[in-house]
């Protein structure tokens, strides 16, 4: 499995760039929102990417942010979701903001992007929040440490907490780096500074 890739952009396109690595041009297709953080051909760029295999192809899609890659994940784990309607949807949203229409059941958000109509985004939040919790129970986890419980069980913590389990962090993880943050934040601040601070220690 090929887990990033750092080279030279030889090529921007709408959803598609070409990384030289060593010689070697990868093809690579991404979202509107890594497009929009690259720093443009002839400049060094990082990719952590996803290698799709298949019987008749190969196809690699790669995203400047490892969030953005797990909600890349997450999303075609759905049922009926594939590459183009996951990279559709991470072209609009970003990672914070669509880990937040998950935890929130915002299904409406997610029919902005192109070929998203009501039932996939349904089956989107439905699936996704039933995965999280599944994998919250496997792992024997209930709820947050009792020592935090207060001071993020409600408003706009409790909410980012549940974003960031969305993008696959344990409840307690997530908990702990969001109790210490400034309450009068706005949500997607939260999951913003959370994932910085997460990615530091995890």
């Amino acid at each position: 499995m090929i887990y990033s890739l750092n080279g030279i952009i030889r090529k921007m396109e709408p959803n598609f760039v070409v990384l030289d690595v060593g010689g070697v041009g990868f093809a690579v297709k991404t979202s509107m929102t890594t497009i929009s953080r690259l720093p443009g051909e002839g400049k060094q760029a990082l990719l952590y990417t996803y290698l799709h295999v298949r019987e008749d192809a190969m196809e690699l899609c790669g995203f400047s942010e490892e969030a953005e890659l797990n909600c890349y994940r997450m999303l075609i784990s759905v049922n009926g979701v594939g590459a183009k309607a996951a990279l559709s949807i991470l072209s609009d949203h970003t990672p914070e903001r669509f880990a937040l229409a998950v935890a929130s059941g915002d299904a409406k958000l997610l029919t902005k992007s192109a070929g998203i109509g009501m039932k996939t985004a349904q089956r989107i939040v439905l699936e996704l929040k039933d995965k999280v919790a599944k994998d919250q129970a496997a792992a024997g986890i209930t709820g947050d440490s009792p020592s935090i419980v207060s001071n993020v069980s409600t408003g706009n913590a409790s909410e980012a907490i549940s974003a960031l389990t969305v993008l696959g962090y344990a409840r307690a993880d997530a908990a702990r780096v969001v109790s210490a943050m400034d309450p009068n934040w706005s949500v997607e601040e939260m999951i913003k500074q959370g994932l910085r601070q997460l990615a530091k220690v995890l």
